[in-house]
């Protein structure tokens, strides 16, 4: 996903170009196919059988399975194996053959572990996709072909980076290597909005000029953490945030200026303010230093405010078929009461309000209820109210009400729903369920519950929503029996 800085990273709109299938050009015979043992391991010849579910190459190395990432079926590769603890990690060394399905990546740096696919045509990421979700859904029937998208390229509209020094203590910026909190410096990535990598880059060589210093976790000294660069992509503004340590911003207004003048396409710039020492990005204190504090984006026809902490989708272009394929299986006529189980800033609860009789929204967090209001009365809409509570909670306290629901719109984090939420929505006895999820896996154990819990499975619809990612969203319809 990544291209170190050194390497004169250049964008381009044009897709990767195919690698012709047969032997690397740097590849030296290994003679007779003999391991080459050392203190760094085994390195032996290896043909890829298959793809876990993450994308990564699988080999066989004395009856265990091994993973092996950047590698594709079928290609003979030349493989570093070293055993570390009970585990074994496998290295791609050298392909030997290559696939038909292999692209040349335009970043060759896979250590931040984002575009864990991008070494694939789209055609092959799109079987890959689909086979994980027929795999996974084989107990509920077979998934509808994967909704693919017409460029998968540019379309994450929010990219967050980190601030750090190397070793020659110059200020760098990029992500994190998995597992750990060594930053890999970053020019972009073809899944990136272009203009946000610049805007990033700017940011970058402005603190040098400025002197600001990154902060360190370990010291507690320093004082800049992160940049995070929103886009409306029908809209055009920008939002970008400066995530700080502490709210003294020496030159502030120089800075101001300085980023204004090379990026006017800004729109708003703010300073937030995190002093934990936790994962969280974003801390609770923020202030405006220029424009409005929000952006305005369209999606499906409706505008939505966003500020720096709203949930809002990655990838707009593929949510309006996400969304699109959502409401067409719940099968509204007007007249539907619909409950949007964490509903975030509103964003699928009022899309569907223009198709139910009315909407329920409900969301813990209390700045994402603001949000929904604030964006329910932006578009007019008068038929949908947002709640803040938790969902099964209240969904339960609706069933002891004997309150009619027609239709549950359910749209869990990555780890799925709990046990509480869906015993909740089984005694609420919603005619239809519309599952949305990020993770089919943990999809698949929620529907495995609700199907002991008189329910039934009718369709399914995978979505790549993360091109050049191995992630995969899928949308299923769940029926009263």
């Amino acid at each position: 996903m990544t291209k170190r800085k050194d390497r004169g990273y250049k964008k381009s709109n044009n897709k990767p170009k195919s690698q012709p299938k047969g032997k690397s050009k740097n590849f030296k015979a290994n003679p007779n196919n003999r391991p080459q043992q050392s203190k760094k391991g085994v390195t032996a010849e290896f043909t890829c059988r298959g793809l876990s579910s993450e994308g990564k190459g699988l080999i066989e190395w004395e009856g265990k399975q091994l993973e092996v990432a950047n590698l594709l079926p079928g290609e003979k590769a030349e493989v570093q194996i070293i055993k570390k603890g009970r585990y074994f990690n496998a290295e791609l060394k050298r392909l030997i053959q290559t696939s038909d399905d292999r692209v040349q990546p335009p970043f060759k740096d896979h250590e931040s572990g984002g575009c864990q696919i991008q070494h694939m045509k789209y055609e092959a990421q799109a079987r890959f996709k689909q086979k994980v979700v027929d795999n996974l859904m084989k107990p509920f029937g077979k998934a509808k072909p994967i909704i693919t998208m017409d460029h998968p390229f540019d379309y994450r509209n929010k990219n967050v980076m980190t601030f750090g020094l190397n070793k020659k203590r110059q200020i760098i910026s990029g992500l994190y290597a998995p597992n750990s909190h060594r930053i890999i410096p970053m020019d972009g990535s073809i899944i990136h909005d272009q203009k946000a990598d610049k805007i990033i880059q700017t940011v970058t060589q402005l603190a040098k000029s400025f002197k600001l210093q990154p902060y360190d976790e370990d010291t507690g000294q320093g004082f800049l953490r992160h940049v995070m660069v929103k886009v409306g992509k029908q809209s055009g503004e920008i939002m970008v945030v400066l995530v700080a340590a502490s709210p003294m911003f020496k030159g502030k207004n120089n800075f101001i200026k300085a980023l204004r003048k090379d990026h006017p396409e800004i729109t708003t710039i703010l300073l937030n303010i995190n002093n934990r020492n936790d994962s969280m990005v974003l801390g609770e204190q923020e202030k405006v230093l220029f424009g409005k504090g929000t952006i305005i984006d369209t999606l499906c026809g409706l505008e939505f405010e966003i500020s720096a902490k709203s949930f809002y989708q990655i990838n707009p272009v593929q949510t309006e078929k996400l969304y699109s394929r959502a409401i067409e299986l719940a099968d509204l006529s007007g007249e539907e009461t619909v409950v949007d189980a964490y509903c975030g800033i509103g964003t699928i609860g009022l899309v569907a309000s223009q198709k139910a009789g009315n909407v329920i929204g409900i969301e813990l967090n209390k700045g994402a209820v603001r949000d929904a209001i604030r964006n329910s009365k932006r578009n007019g809409i008068k038929n949908a109210r947002f709640y803040q509570a938790d969902a099964g909670e209240f969904m339960v306290q609706m069933a002891k009400h004997n309150d009619h629901v027609d239709v549950v719109f359910m749209d869990p984090p990555r780890s799925g729903s709990d046990e509480a939420f869906l015993s909740s929505l089984a005694k609420l006895k919603p005619k239809r369920i519309v599952y949305v999820s990020c993770n089919p896996e943990t999809q698949v154990r929620d529907l495995k519950y609700l199907s002991k819990n008189g329910y039934k499975v009718e369709e399914i619809q995978p979505v790549d929503m993360f091109p050049q990612t191995s992630h995969i969203e899928a949308v299923t319809l769940l029926t009263r029996k």
